[in-house]
């Protein structure tokens, strides 16, 4: 695979991710609109280390820190999202926008 093809890829990403986060009220589906866009960030990011130093295992190691950050931040976020649905009957970001306190 050529490094055009990682950043096609990372982009087409970043681009639906963009989208389902900017078109989307559903705190759920925000939430999975970001994961898309840092899922192209870490295949760019992977994409280029690869290109820069192919035998190095350094990149796929920084992919694999990278994931499993996503993979907890993503957790809290839900648990945030469920703990505020669970209190406050609240799942869209009109209505979670007004509870500042």
């Amino acid at each position: 695979m050529t490094l055009e093809t990682f950043l096609l890829l990372a982009a087409a990403l970043f681009c639906v991710g963009l989208f389902g986060a900017l078109s989307q009220q559903s705190i759920v589906m925000l939430m999975m609109g970001l994961e898309l866009m840092v899922n192209g960030v870490v295949v760019a990011a992977a994409g280029f280390w690869h290109w820069v130093s192919p035998g190095m295992p350094d990149g796929q190691v920084l992919v694999l820190v990278a994931i499993t950050v996503m993979a907890l931040e993503m957790a809290m976020g839900f648990a945030v999202v469920t703990a505020l649905f669970r209190a406050r009957d609240v799942d869209m970001t009109d209505d979670a926008g007004e509870l500042r306190g």
